[in-house]
């Protein structure tokens, strides 16, 4: 089963056709994939990903190969695919672009994957996005790389010679979030906060640039929201004043910790947090950290401890998704039984909370064989699989249901 977490990291590739879906370019070095944007008078679209990432997987096998996606691209664009990492399997394909590939890192600043480049026919630079996405909403992110006027790198070039432009900020703080642009996103949004009256900001029009411009601890709109919580929660929709603030801070401790490579309290950082911040209450998201944490440092018995504190208290509020994820991070790395047998419990929950799901399913089966189970498990598989339709997930878990019968691991 695979889980699909956007992770942050850097990849030229191995450039193949599809028989549908979009069509990558296979063969041809960036000289002749420009040349051939020229001539055919495209867009030239890049997808740079690693072999190692989750959502670079899920973007080829189930998005790209969808017809409506291919469709659009291969009408529009030149496609290809630039492996970023490098391994002991790359063919002389990839091998060709790792000169390449590097060039596309540095210049380009590709740091996270996938990474996706958009280039016009003349070969420069346009649009970036950063992160996958399903299908109509990855189509609706790259459409905007055919208008100047939502192109990333237009936006930034508007907005760089013309800085204190609301308008122009407005445009260019969605566009750097969608590119991964911190540094520039927080720049537009100050300047289109600074414009703005305390009334004007707690909107619903304006509450979503709020939020984004808020993710650093102390900045402007960070101590508006903790300063008036009351207008915050008239007006959010998606997230308490208390629950946004109290993650930002205890996560933002955490990895304060983790960079410094100190030990990680969480009594005392939930007590220094509430000597600073005596408003907010980190109770709930200090227990909800702690198990990321232990899985982090891949301390599991720490993981199921304290995930079952979490689910004592708030067990009503955590999702079907979040109780799979913990249960699958616990089947592929720890073999304690004790561990496992909680790891049960809770895919058990996920599949009351949401049912007949199959990754809920294929979770708790692959639980429940690893635990021995072995039978129990078949079933579980065999109907996880009866409710698929997507023809490429139904192989890899008919693969893993192969593997149960016959007696092979389905961990690493």
């Amino acid at each position: 089963m695979k889980k699909l977490i956007l992770m942050l990291f850097l990849i030229p590739t191995l450039l193949f056709a599809q028989s549908e879906g979009v069509k990558f370019e296979h063969g041809l070095n960036w000289s002749q994939i420009k040349e051939k944007a020229a001539k055919e008078n495209k867009f030239i679209f890049v997808d740079c990903f690693t072999t190692w990432c989750g959502p670079c997987k899920y973007m080829s096998s189930t998005i790209f190969p969808q017809a409506k996606v291919g469709d659009f691209f291969n009408a529009k664009f030149i496609n290809a695919k630039i492996q970023m990492d490098k391994t002991k399997n790359d063919n002389e394909d990839v091998k060709s672009w790792y000169e390449e590939a590097d060039r596309f890192a540095k210049d380009y600043k590709v740091r996270a994957y996938p990474t996706f480049l958009i280039f016009d026919s003349k070969g420069t630079l346009v649009h970036r996005i950063v992160g996958g996405g399903e299908a109509d909403d990855f189509i609706a992110k790259a459409q905007k790389s055919l208008d100047p006027n939502t192109q990333y790198e237009t936006l930034l070039a508007k907005f760089n010679a013309d800085p204190t432009n609301v308008g122009i900020a407005k445009s260019m703080a969605i566009a750097a979030k969608e590119a991964y642009d911190q540094e520039t996103q927080a720049k537009a949004e100050g300047v289109v906060l600074a414009s703005l009256t305390t009334d004007q900001i707690f909107t619903k029009e304006n509450i979503s640039l709020l939020l984004s411009a808020a993710n650093v601890v102390d900045s402007k709109a960070f101590n508006l929201i903790k300063d008036n919580p009351a207008k915050f929660d008239a007006v959010s929709e998606k997230v308490k004043a208390n629950d946004f603030l109290s993650q930002l801070l205890v996560s933002n401790a955490v990895n304060t910790k983790i960079r410094a490579k100190e030990t990680v309290d969480f009594a005392s950082i939930e007590k220094e947090l509430a000597q600073k911040y005596p408003t907010v209450n980190t109770e709930k998201a200090s227990l909800e950290m702690q198990p990321r944490y232990y899985g982090y440092t891949k301390n599991y018995p720490g993981l199921r401890d304290s995930f079952n504190k979490y689910i004592a208290k708030y067990g009503s509020t955590i999702t079907a998704a979040e109780l799979n994820n913990m249960a699958w991070s616990i089947f592929e790395n720890c073999n304690d039984p004790a561990c496992l047998k909680a790891a049960a419990e809770w895919s058990k929950l996920s599949n009351e909370k949401e049912k007949d799901a199959p990754m809920y399913l294929d979770t708790f089966a692959n639980i429940l064989y690893r635990l021995g189970e072995k039978e129990k498990a078949i079933k579980t598989q065999e109907k996880a699989i009866s409710l698929i339709t997507d023809a490429t997930q139904k192989e890899e878990y008919v693969a893993t249901l192969q593997k149960m019968k016959k007696g092979e691991k389905t961990w690493q």
